[in-house]
């Protein structure tokens, strides 16, 4: 999943990430050269070695292939994913390979999901629960449709107006090659239920947050507030939205039958696996990547996140084998993610007394980087002119803002430790998210590779630059 701290109002914030000021090391615009940095020769080879190697392809293939779906929520296929890949890091000569346990609150878990047009045009829809969704009766619930175009137009209207009716909200997402859409049309899924709850609704739709046309839905986490009853709450396929709202602009009232069994199962255990390429200087801090192991369960979590998993082990072992780093390399195998970053949590309180020198993560698919960002100042301003003149051969330009972060590192870097993203393209990340179509096919090898080669040229400079990496502060 994106990091939704770039791409969200705050005041819209489900998982709020890290906000940095806007005073970092100035960087070239197109009216002015960049600085004159030398690449390192060795960097220039690693690069090389890392666009025909396909140790990031073998990990994603092997996680979706051998264990498949990893249902976050601590389920036993994530605890097999975990002994798996403790297993593969081990074989691929990392260090310190271990799991670290922490207990998840209340486990929500998926049930029934079927919905059908019950009038005036009879056919059944598509549809996946939204993770923390209520549920229906057993035997379902049949109720009109109350159509909101946009999310505003819920918002709109009295508390209590919606009793006994289903809302449906069919804002339409396009593709954004920085996955700004997310944030502009993410909403309905973040808090739209929550709202309906509000207005009274007996449950809501809402049109699947993708780019797609298809009919395989798109899933993903809700959230009530305290004190606000979960109601059913479902994201149709796209274009089982888009059929429901032609129906409902023929101007005849529209009924749903619509039935979804979620329900909790209280704590259960979950885990985070770690791995280290030791450095040289344990004092010049950890230089922490990765990405999350979960996935949702209706596809095989290939894009979202087995790759991102694949690409920072693949760069860290490729730097592992050109010698000892200055600095720790840590790839983490976050858990539970989709459902509120709790791994990426548990190893922030898990490891606060060690230092941390940047932190980073993978987790926007498998499609080639083009854009590099870092919040580095001061003493660390020297390492990002580095790092972009190197990764300019990738196609791969240098960004214009300060980096957050994502929802795995997110914990870390709320205490000032610098960030750096290296931005996957978007453009046909929300066709696949969350939906069955997440599996192995959807990826290209070769833009694969390139992002191994980003991480790798970054891991190298980074993980062996003699400055302190200095960053912008986080705001309080």
């Amino acid at each position: 999943m994106p990091r939704l701290a770039a791409i969200l109002p705050s005041c819209l914030l489900i998982v709020a990430g890290p906000a940095f000021a806007h005073t970092a090391a100035p960087v070239p615009s197109r009216r002015t050269a960049p600085p004159a940095v030398t690449v390192d020769p060795k960097v220039a080879a690693l690069q090389t070695r890392a666009l025909a190697d396909d140790t990031a392809w073998d990990i994603t293939e092997g996680l979706t292939t051998e264990i498949g779906p990893r249902a976050t929520g601590g389920s036993a296929r994530q605890a097999a994913a975990r002994d798996w890949s403790v297993a593969k890091l081990k074989a691929l000569g990392f260090r310190n390979v271990h799991i670290e346990t922490y207990t998840l609150p209340n486990v929500w878990e998926r049930g029934v999901e079927t919905a059908e047009v019950v009038a005036p045009f009879p056919q059944p829809l598509r549809l996946a629960a939204l993770g923390n969704s209520g549920a229906t009766p057993a035997g379902g619930l049949t109720a009109p449709v109350v159509f909101f175009p946009t999310l505003n137009d819920l918002i709109q209207v009295p508390d209590g107006s919606l009793a006994g009716k289903i809302a449906f909200v069919s804002n339409a997402m396009a593709p954004t090659q920085d996955g700004s859409s997310y944030g502009s049309q993410g909403p309905a899924r973040f808090v739209g239920p929550n709202i309906a709850a509000r207005k009274g609704a007996a449950a809501i739709v809402i049109r699947s947050i993708g780019t797609d046309h298809g009919r395989g839905p798109h899933t993903g986490t809700t959230n009530f507030d305290p004190g606000v009853a979960p109601i059913p709450a479902a994201a149709l396929s796209v274009s089982d939205a888009a059929n429901l709202e032609r129906m409902i602009r023929r101007g005849r009232p529209v009924t749903l039958r619509l039935t979804l069994t979620p329900r909790f199962v209280g704590p259960r255990q979950s885990g985070n696996v770690v791995a280290d390429v030791p450095g040289s200087d344990p004092a010049a801090g950890i230089v922490l990547i990765g990405g999350h192991l979960d996935s949702w369960e209706l596809g095989t979590g290939a894009i979202d996140d087995a790759a991102g998993l694949g690409i920072t082990a693949a760069a860290a072992r490729l730097v592992m084998e050109t010698g000892r780093p200055r600095r720790t390399i840590r790839v983490v195998f976050f858990g539970d993610e989709e459902i509120g970053g709790f791994g990426g949590e548990a190893y922030a309180k898990a490891h606060a007394n060690e230092r941390h020198a940047i932190a980073t993560e993978s987790d926007f698919g498998a499609d080639r980087v083009w854009r590099v960002e870092t919040n580095f100042t001061g003493t660390g301003a020297p390492i990002a002119d580095r790092l972009a003149a190197a990764l300019a051969p990738l196609g791969i330009v240098r960004g214009t803002q300060p980096a957050g972060g994502g929802t795995d590192v997110e914990a870390v870097l709320a205490t000032g430790v610098a960030g750096l993203e290296l931005n996957q393209s978007g453009l046909r990340y929300f066709d696949l998210h969350h939906t069955p179509e997440d599996t192995l096919e959807q990826i290209d090898p070769a833009q694969l590779r390139q992002n191994v080669a980003a991480w790798a040229t970054m891991l190298q400079i980074v993980g062996n630059a003699p400055e302190t990496i200095e960053a912008v502060p986080p705001r309080r």
